[in-house]
């Protein structure tokens, strides 16, 4: 008896190898976050991370390798960058510049977006002088996926989109779709392989496009203006995983994670969340 006691305290008293669960889900105050030294930088180019490249969690993101906020100086330019198998969404939150796409170069303007497929060299300048503020979504392309040959730049504002509802959802929310699947016919630009929509969507006073989920994709949320409640996590309706949102909050959702916002409901409430969702290919890892 006693010797089985020994041996069971020898094993009891052992090191225990930790299991870490990962979140299904990451929230991020984007004024609270600081500048992180990628390869986009200089001393007048400033990338601030908020899911994937230079965050804390950067390996939760499947196929979102950069989500983050360039900063450009006034007259300041970026480091000239190409990624063979990376995709890029640009959308511009503040400022003007020009973008440099291969040998070509076109201006850019508030609420202005594009398309940056793999295998082209591309820059970003301030000649002005404000500051010039983008939005960046850098994504990988699946293995066995073999991109054609780059087309020709397209940038767009979204002036030129006619908000709509969209299948599905309550028409208390209207969509702007900006960057789709290049086989799809509904987007502003439809030019990509591992993306499955880059929107905006716009709430009105208590509008809500209600918690859901996705089996295949991840997405993320920033908030744009406005307040209200964002369902993440636990709970199919939404009621378990309400939490308050303000203007600079970004939260990633992992697949099957629930999702979802509630606008404020009184006169004159209004709300825009930028979002980007993204396919995840299957894992061949077992658990």
């Amino acid at each position: 008896m006693l010797v089985l006691l020994s041996i069971f305290f020898v094993f009891a008293s052992g090191p225990v190898e930790e299991r870490k669960v990962e979140p299904t889900w990451l929230y991020r105050d984007v004024s609270s976050l600081r500048e992180q030294h990628v390869d986009l930088s200089t001393g007048s180019c400033h990338y601030i991370p908020i899911f994937g490249e230079g965050d804390s969690q950067a390996r939760l993101p499947k196929s979102l390798s950069r989500f983050g906020e360039l900063r450009v100086d006034p007259h300041g330019a970026c480091t000239v960058v190409e990624y063979p198998r990376d995709e890029e969404l640009y959308f511009i939150l503040e400022g003007t510049g020009v973008l440099r796409y291969g040998e070509d170069s076109h201006p850019l303007s508030q609420n202005d977006f594009t398309y940056l497929p793999p295998a082209v060299r591309h820059s970003v300048e301030n000649p002005s002088d404000r500051p010039l503020r983008i939005l960046v979504s850098t994504v990988r392309i699946p293995q066995g996926l073999s991109p054609s040959a780059a087309g020709k730049l397209v940038v767009a504002n979204l002036r030129e989109l006619e908000a709509r509802t969209v299948e599905g959802h309550p028409d208390s929310v209207l969509y702007k779709l900006l960057i789709g699947p290049r086989s799809g016919v509904r987007d502003r630009i439809n030019a990509t392989y591992a993306v499955a929509d880059f929107f905006l969507m716009d709430f009105a006073p208590g509008g809500t496009n209600f918690p859901h989920h996705h089996e295949t994709e991840e997405e993320v949320y920033l908030l744009l203006d406005g307040e209200g409640q964002i369902a993440a996590g636990s709970g199919t309706d939404g009621v378990e995983g309400l939490r308050p949102a303000k203007p600079g909050d970004a939260y990633y959702f992992r697949p099957n994670c629930t999702v979802g916002f509630y606008n404020q409901n009184k006169p004159g409430a209004k709300a825009h969340i930028l979002a980007v969702r993204t396919f995840v290919p299957a894992s061949k890892k077992s658990d």
